[in-house]
């Protein structure tokens, strides 16, 4: 048995599950979180807006972190099993180029303004959710465009 896992990962096929198992992994949490629990939270009786911006900074933090390993795991089924063609790598760079983009500019500036409009000091308007959500809109696309790439490459027509 510890052969055949040995064997398993030497022949890179561990890593080619990885490259298809992760996007669509990786969508489904991003989707479940950003475009499902984010809304809902605040039509839940009693939540008020500091009450939400609070559990959201919580949830999305984790998030993030998980979508960090989540990367970490692709970028290294890349290098180990290299994928057929250039869209998988290209579209591989944009979702990483997006989430360091969400990671060190959109979020700590989103922070900021959740602890202001806790606080009561916020200014009545930003588009900084705008942003994050077509970045995040994009992000989700191409994971599920990423996703059905990879797999379908990976099916063996006879």
């Amino acid at each position: 048995m510890c052969i055949r896992v040995h064997l398993w990962i030497k022949n890179n096929m561990f890593f080619r599950v990885l490259q298809i198992a992760i996007p669509f992994v990786w969508f489904g949490a991003v989707g479940a979180i950003s475009f499902m629990e984010a809304p809902l939270k605040f039509t839940a009786p009693n939540i008020t807006i500091p009450l939400g911006l609070g559990i959201g900074m919580i949830v999305f933090h984790t998030l993030n972190r998980v979508e960090i390993v989540l990367c970490i795991l692709l970028a290294l089924s890349f290098f180990m099993a290299r994928s057929k063609g250039k869209f998988a790598p290209g579209a591989f760079a944009v979702i990483a180029l997006i989430l360091i983009i969400q990671t060190f500019v959109l979020f700590p500036m989103l922070d900021e303004r959740a602890v202001a409009v806790i606080n009561g000091t916020a200014s009545p308007f930003s588009n900084l959710h705008i942003v994050y959500i077509v970045s995040d809109s994009i992000k989700v696309l191409l994971l599920l465009i990423l996703g059905v790439s990879l797999a379908r490459g990976s099916i063996k027509y006879e």
